[in-house]
């Protein structure tokens, strides 16, 4: 299953990766950078740096700057990753900044309930402008 993230709330977006992972379905994630966050631009960065911010350099917890592993982050979060069942689901989901060459061609879908288009709250912030605001140099 190929999933374009272009316009797709990340929370939104992720539950539903998760879920198809978790029942042993194959998924490529392409776009990611296009995916969005809502809210207020302020509220949005201040968390996503309080993430980043939060440890020590050298023993972590680590917070990724790269598109992404920041999407991959979201879905890993809603799927018990510590289990069996978690890790295998885990590794069948796999994120990508554009369209790689091997799925150019190939349909992909979007996922209608998680599109940015059906909310009222107008306010969001691209997955690559937070990790351009992280540090992430393209």
């Amino acid at each position: 299953m190929i999933i374009d993230a272009e316009n797709l709330i990340l929370g939104r977006m992720a539950t539903v990766i998760a879920k198809q992972a978790l029942q042993g379905e194959k998924i490529d994630v392409i776009n990611v950078e296009k995916a969005v966050v809502t809210g207020k631009r302020e509220e949005i960065l201040a968390r996503y740096n309080q993430k980043f911010d939060r440890g020590h350099a050298k023993d972590g917890p680590f917070f990724p700057r790269h598109p992404e592993k920041i999407v991959k982050r979201s879905i890993r979060g809603m799927i018990p990753y510590k289990q069996g069942k978690g890790k295998e689901a885990f590794k069948n989901i796999k994120c990508y900044i554009g369209i790689p060459k091997e799925l150019e061609g190939k349909k992909a879908e979007t996922i209608e309930k998680a599109n940015v288009k059906n909310i009222k709250k107008t306010k969001h912030l691209t997955i690559k402008e937070i990790s351009q605001q992280l540090g992430w140099r393209e």
